[in-house]
């Protein structure tokens, strides 16, 4: 699969708009938390930063311009992303979530925003039998992951749409692991997509961000309201970096994806790895509604080690090229434990029918060379 060319100029111009004032071919950063006004309620577009900043207004340019949305919206995190769509919903609302969404989701939903009478069904989105039964009258949105994390299951877009059409629901795609290279949620049917920007998006691991991208209007006039009156929003100066990462997405993802399928290949014949999961494996299951729906697999592979718990910290501590952390997306490739890192916060009852076990392990692959990768990866084994 190969990334659509005019990707690589979309994302170079998203947004861009030279300084008027002096030429800059970067525009300025407003670091302003206010705006003078000639009278009471007049002035020039910018009242209060939190409102509106003209920095972080090119940037929402830009993230809309590369998922092909009608409006954007930037937010703090990419949790915060995510409250301003609960906060859409009234006391009594079901939400039928993936049952493998991300840990920081899950707890969103389960610790906070469920004692405020919202009904979560974590169910498996990927089962129609599942889906069909559960998506009753009191649903109001459903929630999905394509590819999930850790598991890298790959939901059908354009069924859940039909599904929660039929039921008057907003449908929400979290696009971070695709990234809008590989994937465009709102022209499958998507409401609502979510990002969190300090991944693929940011890619240097060095900020935090989320944002929201929306066709219709009068959705994204209530999720502005809530962006301003709840006040997530992020500071000029991470608006300017993120809108200055964007403009190299497309080199970035098409580098992500390269070494991916040369690591998932390189693993699946390993005799030390189990199982690989990565949606661009022909043995996986979600490999056709992939072709479909996505333009490229991304740069996220998960695998199963053979051996003990102890085998799989001992296999982490000798590697050398991938570092061990948090979070994903960043140019430098990370190894991450699911179980006792970024799901550590999923009931474990769920975590073990998900499979997301002792021997699961989460490789962010980055845009190093393969063949650097590659040996890291067979020295640890």
């Amino acid at each position: 699969m190969a990334i659509d060319p005019k990707s690589f100029t979309q994302v170079v111009h998203a947004g861009a708009e030279p300084d008027q004032a002096t030429g800059a071919i970067m525009p300025p950063i407003y670091m302003t938390s206010t705006f003078v006004q000639s009278e009471p309620g007049v002035h020039q577009g910018y009242d209060y930063s939190r409102a509106d900043n003209p920095t972080r207004e090119l940037y929402e340019k830009a993230l809309a311009s590369i998922e092909s949305a009608n409006h954007a919206l930037a937010f703090a995190s990419g949790l915060a992303a995510e409250q301003a769509i609960i906060q859409l919903l009234d006391p009594g609302a079901r939400i039928l979530v993936s049952d493998d969404v991300y840990g920081g989701t899950g707890r969103l939903f389960r610790r906070l925003f469920a004692r405020y009478n919202l009904d979560f069904q974590f169910i498996d989105l990927s089962d129609d039998s599942v889906v069909k039964a559960a998506a009753t009258a009191p649903t109001k949105l459903i929630w999905l992951e394509t590819p999930s994390n850790p598991t890298m299951k790959v939901i059908d877009i354009a069924k859940l749409a039909k599904v929660a059409k039929a039921q008057g629901a907003l449908l929400v795609v979290d696009n971070t692991f695709a990234s809008p290279i590989f994937q465009s949620p709102l022209a499958l049917g998507a409401d609502i997509v979510v990002h969190s920007t300090t991944k693929y998006i940011g890619g240097h691991s060095d900020m935090i961000g989320g944002a929201l991208m929306v066709n219709d209007a009068k959705l994204f006039e209530q999720l502005k309201f809530i962006q301003f009156a709840a006040g997530a929003v992020p500071a000029p100066l991470e608006c300017f970096l993120l809108h200055r990462s964007i403009k190299t997405l497309a080199v970035r993802m098409q580098q992500h994806e390269k070494n991916a399928l040369a690591v998932a290949n390189f693993l699946q014949t390993h005799k030390q790895v189990k199982k690989v999961y990565y949606p661009g494996l022909s043995s996986h299951p979600g490999y056709d509604i992939a072709c479909r729906q996505m333009r490229g697999f991304s740069g996220m592979v998960s695998f199963d080690h053979r051996g003990s718990y102890a085998d799989v910290v001992a296999f982490l501590q000798k590697l050398r090229v991938f570092t061990l952390a948090e979070s994903l997306g960043g140019v430098e490739s990370l190894v991450n434990h699911p179980e006792k890192m970024t799901h550590a916060s999923v009931p474990e009852e769920l975590r073990r029918k998900l499979g997301i076990g002792p021997q699961m392990i989460r490789l962010s692959v980055g845009i190093e060379a393969a063949d650097d990768l590659l040996a890291d990866l067979a020295q640890a084994l």
